[in-house]
């Protein structure tokens, strides 16, 4: 936009084709004018940021707020991606546990306690983690180490696998059975090798 032969802003294309060249404009039109890209900046800045992963509401409005916007553009910006479903508290929760589940597996309490810190109700949160078995997260969890210290002694095998466990939030008795599961399936493997 230039106002006066001098660059003033820039627009966004669905707004600037109803300009014309010479166009006189009151000075509470170009106000809306820049308030409007203003807003499509905000817009552009969350569509970047929701395009590496899926984010909860709450991450974008911190991460607009952390850029500088006015809380008045993100809030428009936030109710703009909510109302064409780019942000979904309960899609992102889902998100979220299935990408722990499949990639690095937590119980349900530390799953938990990473959906809270990002804002996402208690609701959802109980919704969305009713599926969940814990058990078998924490056999997935701990497969990979269990293959790893496969050759230590059975107590030193069980007290590192049992704490890479609670690390990951799993209750005690989840652990001892794993650790009880795999030390046998491992002496068992190496009964059939020899």
């Amino acid at each position: 936009m230039f106002l006066d032969g001098a660059f003033a802003f820039g627009l966004p294309l669905a707004t600037a084709v109803h300009l014309k060249v010479g166009q006189s404009l009151a000075p509470g039109e170009i106000e809306a004018l820049k308030q409007e890209d203003l807003l499509d900046k905000v817009k552009q800045t969350a569509y970047r940021l929701i395009s590496i992963r899926p984010r909860s509401i709450d991450e974008v409005r911190r991460h607009l707020d952390r850029k500088g916007y006015d809380e008045q553009l993100i809030e428009t910006a936030v109710n703009h991606l909510i109302a064409v479903d780019l942000l979904n508290d309960e899609t992102f929760a889902r998100y979220w546990v299935e990408q722990r589940e499949t990639f690095k597996p937590r119980s349900q309490l530390a799953i938990r306690q990473e959906l809270h810190q990002k804002s996402i109700s208690r609701s959802i949160i109980e919704h969305v983690l009713s599926d969940v078995d814990e058990t078998a997260a924490a056999y997935r969890a701990a497969t990979n180490k269990a293959r790893i210290w496969a050759n230590y002694p059975e107590q030193e095998f069980k007290t590192k696998l049992g704490n890479f466990l609670q690390r990951r939030g799993f209750h005690y008795e989840i652990i001892n059975q794993i650790t009880d599961e795999l030390w046998q399936s491992i002496t068992k493997e190496k009964e059939i090798e020899n």
